[in-house]
């Protein structure tokens, strides 16, 4: 079945639209109490006011800065902020002027509430008084209210959020500072890093997972968003923050995904060394906390695993995981216009990886990984690659390849399970020549994540 797919792809011969993407609903009290059972509304009600506290307390301490101001500064200069923050390198580095200035400027932009917002130049200048915490982050092909990248409020988009890597790579810097600064000189680094982790905390929702962007602001950014390792990466650095100890780790290779971005970019690859970063700083009752909340992360982790038949009258059974997921059900749910709710690979490879690294995982992790692991080898694409660029006539497109592969789409319906594909119209379509020119060129349709995360698992199984 998958190869009379890729086939008619490859043809060219074009389906009509499947569906249409709808929006997500964000967190209200209204929900809360029509979803949430009785008994745990109060966790809920009380994380909603939370939020709200925190960004009244955000907003007013930039309203603060500019009072009296003749004119507020420009937005700040705009970059990949994870890209410019210099993580894995040689011991040396962190004690140096040129690491104390990045870790100045990770400073000068942390949030009253704790967290950081993203594509920022952490290696130029510091925050001024009065400048945006974040710069423009606003979608540019936006077009209408009913967008559902709109913001609620343009000048408050991405305030502080867990979004293209942001906050949990400040605080894992932060704690490579640590290492290299002992000393009194270190002390602002480690208050940076445990304010971020009580952020953290703050931002997890009871049930465990975390939303795109916290304090809440609306639309798909309250989903549970697994979507660039934001649950996994903060899940991970909770965990190293609950051990509380000084960890050398070897780094693994950039992948090719962040590899061709700083390549795009112009950028010079980083040269990767072991990495040390040190938690002893975490006091004893933040580490509890923090391990709480790895085990609450965990537990949701497990239970947004999408159960599906295989066929009509079958029993439904363990596949991957949704990229997003609406926070009160738990049912995988829309993000950006193209994105839709669906099986997602990419992101799911994160997710076992992660789970194949605890120490003695319990038989419902072994059960997730396998399964997991067993959708992965019954999906994967042979003999195709997905090529082409702008300048290709046609734009990108699966071509065939002897010896090519695996790969995967990047979604899968949650139906069918086979690919599907979003326009910038909402539309959904089961052939990725349907959908724009823009979309197709400008989206990763296909990748091949899922390949280590099997070859790991070939390992993990023989004493799983």
């Amino acid at each position: 079945m998958r190869t009379l797919l890729v086939l008619s792809v490859a043809a060219g011969l074009h389906a009509s639209v499947i569906g249409v993407s709808k929006p997500v609903e964000p967190l209200t009290v209204e929900r809360i109490n029509t979803i949430v059972p009785a008994a745990q509304r109060g966790a809920w009600l009380t994380y909603l006011k939370h939020s709200a506290d925190l960004q009244a307390a955000d907003k007013a301490s930039i309203e603060a800065e500019r009072k009296g101001l003749a004119t507020i500064p420009p937005l700040p200069t705009q970059s990949y902020s994870a890209h410019t923050i210099p993580l894995h390198r040689e011991a040396g580095f962190y004690a140096s002027d040129e690491a104390k200035h990045i870790g100045d400027v990770i400073l000068s932009f942390q949030t009253p509430s704790g967290g950081w917002s993203k594509n920022l130049e952490m290696g130029a200048s510091p925050r001024l008084p009065g400048q945006s915490y974040a710069t423009a982050n606003a979608a540019p092909t936006q077009s209408s209210a009913d967008d559902f990248d709109h913001p609620a409020d343009e000048h408050w988009h991405y305030i502080a959020t867990l979004d293209n890597d942001a906050t949990n790579t400040e605080l894992h810097y932060l704690a490579e500072l640590s290492a290299a600064l002992p000393g009194p000189e270190g002390d602002k680094y480690r208050a940076a890093a445990k304010h971020g982790i009580v952020y953290l905390l703050a931002a997890q929702y009871p049930n465990g997972g975390w939303p795109q962007v916290y304090p809440l602001e609306g639309g798909y950014h309250d989903a549970i968003t697994f979507n660039d390792g934001a649950q996994i990466e903060t899940t991970q650095v909770l965990a190293a923050a609950a051990k509380g100890a000084r960890v050398t780790s070897d780094p693994e290779a950039i992948d090719l995904e962040t590899r061709a971005a700083l390549e795009r970019m112009g950028r010079k690859l980083p040269e990767e060394h072991p990495s040390t970063e040190d938690w002893s700083f975490v006091p004893a009752p933040l580490r509890a906390r923090a391990r709480a909340a790895v085990t609450k992360s965990l537990d949701v982790i497990l239970k947004t695993q999408v159960q599906l038949a295989s066929a009509p009258g079958q029993p439904k059974a363990l596949t991957i995981w949704g990229q997003q997921y609406d926070p009160l059900t738990l049912e995988p749910c829309s993000a950006r216009n193209y994105e839709m709710p669906s099986l997602s690979s990419g992101e799911s490879a994160e997710v076992i990886e992660y789970l194949m690294d605890l120490d003695h995982p319990s038989p419902q992790v072994v059960r997730s990984v396998s399964a997991a692991a067993t959708w992965f080898e019954a999906h994967k694409i042979m003999g195709y690659i997905f090529t082409g660029g702008r300048n290709t006539p046609g734009g990108r497109h699966l071509e065939a390849k002897e010896g090519a592969g695996p790969i995967w789409s990047r979604y899968y319906a949650l139906d069918t399970q086979k690919p599907i594909f979003g326009d910038r119209d909402k539309s959904i379509h089961d052939d990725v020549m349907d959908i724009s020119l823009e979309r197709r060129n400008g989206y990763a349709w296909y990748g091949n994540g899922p390949a280590r995360a099997l070859a790991e698992y070939a390992t993990w199984k023989k004493t799983h």
